[in-house]
């Protein structure tokens, strides 16, 4: 049998870290971080391509847009991608890669540690190992999160604890599948292709995420509407707009066209979604200017999913709200 090839591109994280005088800093090369899952040589041919060195805070839109490029550079010759990367912004990259690579029939998996691969009591090498044998599953397809033995759905996946071993929450959404006792075990099948493989790569990054807080003055609206192409309101509850802001915000967004100065509404609150129409403060929003809601979509998914979006070319209101609800790689239920 054809031994299946795998890339994995490096990224830097806590995975491939190492001390340093100012505190822990990616410093492995991918080399050395392959030299601990050495047990699968006889089964798969792993390849490794280093794409930067960063702690995971500094990583940007450009380098999903790069990430994007080794893996369509490398699609037709590798059976599988394997993308290390650290945790804190994971789940941000694992969205953003469920809109820039669609349709994919080979596994695309992002992990990472919350522990460096050179201490010896460290997840580095079982999430390394449990990434390998979700990518040599003939059922493993598109891109998925692989931390703790579960595989998380790329649209659902959020970072939910600081140190913990068991970092990543699938959320509103069951977890695909698990590893146990090194066995693959499925329970919900992987999304769908409605086609061949899809690559994308234009981004809008003239998104601003406003978290309300009690109280929020309204001094800071009129910029924020002038700079950015979209205000992604993170809510109170299942959603609306407080006094102080609904007024001023409503304003400056009619001196433009909806779909060129876009407003949606989230929720603060992990689980269970939005439902802006249920109270007052969200239904009067309806009345005033056209907005979307994020539904049971994750933060990190709406927010990459509407910059995947308005990279494109949008003409007009029904175009953008028809984008934004058709569900992509199980990041939408209702």
């Amino acid at each position: 049998m054809k031994k299946k090839k795998i890339l994995m591109l490096t990224t830097g994280g806590t995975i491939a870290s190492g001390p340093t005088e100012n505190g822990l800093s990616p410093v492995l090369s991918p080399d050395e971080l392959q030299s601990y899952i050495t047990e699968f040589r006889d089964v798969c041919e792993l390849e490794c391509q280093a794409l930067c060195s960063l702690d995971s805070t500094n990583i940007t839109p450009a380098h999903w847009q790069m990430i994007v490029r080794a893996i369509r550079d490398r699609y037709d010759d590798c059976d599988a991608f394997l993308i290390c990367h650290g945790t804190d912004t994971m789940a941000y990259t694992a969205a953003a890669l469920s809109y820039l690579v669609q349709d994919a029939q080979k596994p695309i998996l992002i992990t990472g540690a919350q522990r460096s691969i050179l201490l010896e009591i460290t997840d580095a090498k079982k999430n390394l190992r449990d990434s390998i044998l979700f990518a040599l599953d003939e059922r493993t397809k598109g891109v998925n999160l692989v931390f703790d033995g579960n595989l998380i759905v790329g649209t659902r996946a959020k970072k939910t604890s600081s140190f913990s071993y068991n970092a990543f929450s699938s959320i509103n959404f069951p977890a695909l599948a698990r590893i146990q006792n090194d066995r693959v075990i499925y329970y919900v099948p992987p999304c769908p292709a409605s086609g061949p493989v899809r690559f994308y790569d234009q981004l809008n990054p003239r998104l601003f995420l406003l978290k309300l807080t009690p109280g929020i003055s309204p001094d800071i609206i009129p910029l924020i509407v002038r700079l950015y192409d979209c205000i992604l309101v993170e809510s109170f509850g299942v959603g609306g707009l407080p006094d102080s802001i609904l007024d001023p915000l409503c304003s400056e967004l009619a001196r433009y066209e909806p779909h060129k100065k876009v407003l949606v509404i989230t929720t603060q609150v992990t689980y269970e979604g939005s439902a802006v129409d249920t109270y007052e403060v969200g239904r009067r929003v309806h009345n005033r200017v056209p907005f979307l809601e994020t539904r049971d979509m994750t933060l990190e998914a709406a927010y990459t999913k509407l910059m995947w979006i308005l990279g494109g070319k949008i003409s007009s209101w029904n175009e953008l709200e028809t984008a934004f609800y058709s569900p992509i790689n199980y990041d939408l239920s209702f």
